[in-house]
Order: C-alpha cells, then structure tokens, then sequence
C-alpha cells in the first residue's frame, strides 16, 4: 500500500467511515461546496461539478486510496455522491491492499 493509502487507515476502516472520508473528498473539492451533501446528491446539480472538478476528484480519489484509474464506461455512470462511494469502496474490496 502506498504512503497516502496507509495514511488514511483504509485498511483499518469501515465501510461506513470509508464512505464519509470519501464524501468529505467529494464536498471538499466541489466548485459550491457549500451546498449540503447527501448521497443522493448530484454531483453536477448539486455541488455544482464539471468535466474538469470531476477529472480532478477523480485524481484526488484514485491517489488518496492507492486506486487504479476508473474506465470510462464506468466513469459516466457516476452521477451522485453515493455512486462515487460505491465505485471506491468496490474497488477497494476488489483489490485488497496490504
């Protein structure tokens, strides 16, 4: 595992605090981060991302838990924050690290 992997205790987590790290990620970075934030929130409607935010939270994501980049198929089907909860914590149990 990587050095920022590690530093997040990703192995040491739950699903649930993993989901909550990773929203923390999602509102963060959001060009109107001072919208509430729920799972079923947009990602574009509600905090207001756009191609560039979502490359960039994709970045951010990938390197913060030591992922694989996302494929593009999968990438257009994220469009809420659950979705991208979702596609991190399946990549994580999928890939193991450690």
């Amino acid at each position: 595992m990587t050095d920022s992997a590690t530093s997040t205790g990703v192995q040491n987590r739950s699903e649930n605090e993993l989901r909550e790290q990773i929203r923390g990620i999602v509102v963060s970075m959001a060009p109107e981060s001072d919208q509430s934030c729920e799972p079923e929130t947009v990602l574009i409607e509600g905090l207001g991302y756009h191609s560039l935010a979502l490359l960039e939270l994709a970045f951010t994501l990938e390197d913060e838990f030591d992922l694989q980049p996302i494929d593009e198929q999968t990438a257009r089907g994220i469009t809420t924050v659950k979705d991208v909860e979702d596609i991190v914590v399946r990549m994580l149990s999928e890939n193991p690290q450690g």
